[in-house]
């Protein structure tokens, strides 16, 4: 029978959950980016240095990879799961972005549902994140995400379906529809962060 070493340094379960974290910020930056009378250059700017904040902390989980001999789980997990977040920053900084350059007038409503989505998976991933320590209770945490994500399908179509009612000028589409092929990007990732959770969790169990 095979035994693993489980490193007592807790540094690893610390960055992850500081990684999630920046998504909850970042999630919150979008559904400032929304708001009436938002003063969007500011939120886009706070929203650069959230990104940057995240970029900061993947590469420390990098780091640590490079130089610690034994990880608390597999380094090609370690590694997907720090790009997985990180992707999902990345996507919600880009959705920010086009808002603000694009200069969007007339937002429909599914895009502050996919928001709303975004906003939910990154809560649950933030509070599942320390549980990778012990690797207990986090079945809920990724069949909840799966939820998430199949209602913000649902979502993303319906939003795609009322842009080419006729509603909106064509312009206006193309520009709408980059920032809602974001939002659905970052949703997606948070299925993929929660399927490589999953993995790791079989792999561990």
């Amino acid at each position: 029978m095979a035994f693993r070493i489980r490193p007592v340094d807790t540094t690893f379960y610390d960055l992850f959950t500081a990684s999630a974290q920046h998504l909850v910020v970042g999630a919150g930056l979008l559904a400032e980016m929304l708001a009436d009378g938002a003063d969007r250059e500011a939120v886009a700017q706070r929203m650069r240095e959230a990104e940057h904040q995240a970029d900061e902390t993947t590469h420390e989980i990098v780091r640590r990879v490079n130089s610690t001999f034994v990880t608390p789980f597999d380094r090609e997990d370690i590694y997907a799961l720090a790009s997985g977040l990180d992707d999902v920053m990345d996507f919600m900084d880009e959705a920010v972005d086009e808002i603000l350059l694009y200069e969007v007038k007339e937002i429909p409503a599914g895009v502050s549902k996919l928001v709303e989505v975004l906003q939910q998976c990154a809560e649950v991933t933030a509070a599942a994140m320390p549980k990778l320590q012990s690797m207990k209770d986090l079945a809920e945490y990724w069949i909840e995400v799966n939820r998430l994500e199949n209602s913000g399908d649902k979502i993303f179509r319906r939003t795609l379906a009322e842009l080419f009612s006729g509603d909106f000028k064509a312009l206006e589409v193309l520009k709408l529809k980059d920032i809602i092929e974001s939002l659905e990007s970052g949703i997606d990732g948070f299925e993929t962060v929660a399927n490589i959770v999953e993995q790791i969790a079989v792999k561990e169990s």
